[in-house]
C-alpha cells in the first residue's frame, strides 16, 4: 500500500501508546510502518526535496495534532504518552480520527484558530480532510511553480537561435562548476563548422583535460545515429569526456548505447536541461524567497 496521509496515522498512534508506557516518534516508527505493512521502499520514500522522510514527516505530524486535541501529553523533549482523554476516546473510539473529529476539542480548536487571521482567512497551512502535511502542501507547491518553470524555460530556449543554445550550454556547463581557470574555461565552436561540435570545456588551463558538448535544439527525439556521429567526432578529438545535450529526448537505443562505449558521454533531455538551468541560475533569476521555520527547543530546554 501507499504510504498513509497523517490522519490515518493517528488512531493506530493512539491505540499504540494506550499501554501507558512513554514513547518516542523514533521507536513508533517502525511499529507502526508493520502496522500498515509497509514496503522497505515505502519506508525510505523522501518528500518533493528530499529533506525528509516521508512516513516519518508524517507520523510526527499525527503526534503533534493528538497533543494540540489533549489526546497523549508530552512527558519531555520527544517523549510522550497517552492521556485521560486519550483513554476515553480508546473507550468508544471512532473509525477513523480526523481533524473534524478533533474539532470537538477546545484546545483543538484554538490551535487551529492560531492560524487564522481576524477576517477568517487561513495564515498558514491548514490541512483539509485527507490532506498531506503542511510540509507537503509547501513542498507540492514549489515543485508545481519549479515544473511550470521550466516548462516556460523549454519554449524560450525551443523559440531561440541555434546558436544562442550553443552559447546557453557552455554557460550551463561553466555554472555547473566545469571549466578551469581564465576567460577560455569554455568556447561555443564557429557556427555552421562546427564537424560535430558545438562547445568546448577547458578543465584546466593547459587544456589537457576536455569536454566535448553537442547541441541540439530539436522537436525530434535523438536516435542512436545521431549519437554515434557525436562520438565518432569525439574520436577524431581524441576526446575522453562529451555530452550531448538536446532540447526534446532521446530513444531507448540511444540511452543503451552510450552505456557500452569508449569514451563517455552523458546524455541531458530537456526536462533534465531546465532543471539544471533553474539549480544552476541559468535563464533565472530570484522572485521571493521563504523562509521555514521551527521553535530551538535547545533553547527552551536550557538551564
Amino acid at each position: 500500500m501507499a504510504v498513509p496521509d497523517f490522519q490515518s496515522l493517528m488512531l493506530p498512534l493512539l491505540s499504540h501508546v494506550a499501554d501507558g508506557n512513554e514513547h518516542t516518534i523514533a521507536a513508533s516508527r517502525d511499529i507502526l510502518a508493520d502496522h500498515f505493512n509497509l514496503t522497505e521502499e515505502e519506508r525510505k520514500q523522501r518528500l518533493p526535496s528530499g529533506a525528509a522522510n516521508k512516513f516519518y514527516n508524517r507520523l510526527a505530524w499525527a503526534k503533534t495534532y493528538l497533543e494540540r486535541a489533549g489526546l497523549i501529553t508530552k512527558i519531555k523533549r520527544g517523549v510522550f504518552a497517552i492521556s485521560p482523554r486519550g483513554r476515553e476516546v480508546l473507550a468508544n473510539p471512532p473509525d477513523r480520527i480526523t481533524i473534524g473529529y478533533l474539532q470537538q476539542f477546545p484546545e483543538f480548536q484554538e490551535f487551529r484558530k492560531k492560524g487564522t487571521s481576524a477576517e477568517g482567512e487561513s495564515t498558514s497551512p491548514q490541512p483539509s480532510e485527507g490532506a498531506e502535511t503542511p510540509e507537503e502542501e509547501l513542498e507540492n507547491a514549489y515543485e508545481k511553480l519549479r515544473d511550470e518553470l521550466a516548462a516556460e524555460l523549454l519554449l524560450q530556449v525551443c523559440n531561440a537561435h541555434p546558436s544562442f543554445f550553443e552559447q546557453l550550454v557552455v554557460d550551463l556547463m561553466l555554472k555547473m562548476g566545469y571549466g578551469g581557470p581564465g576567460d577560455d574555461a569554455g568556447n561555443v565552436t564557429s557556427y555552421g563548422s562546427d564537424g560535430g561540435i558545438d562547445g568546448i570545456i577547458n578543465e584546466d588551463s593547459l587544456g589537457l583535460d576536455v569536454v566535448y558538448l553537442q547541441a541540439k535544439r530539436w522537436e525530434n527525439t535523438v536516435g542512436r545515429p545521431e549519437i554515434q556521429r557525436f562520438v565518432g567526432a569525439l574520436h577524431g578529438k581524441r576526446a575522453k569526456k562529451g555530452v550531448f545535450l538536446t532540447t526534446s529526448g532521446f530513444t531507448n537505443e540511444a540511452i543503451d548505447y552510450v552505456k557500452t562505449i569508449d569514451p563517455r558521454v552523458v546524455l541531458i533531455d530537456g526536462p533534465k536541461l531546465a532543471q539544471l538551468m533553474i539549480d544552476f541560475d541559468v535563464g533565472v533569476s530570484t522572485a521571493h524567497t521563504y523562509e521555514i521555520k521551527k521553535v530551538d527547543s535547545d533553547y527552551f530546554d536550557s538551564e
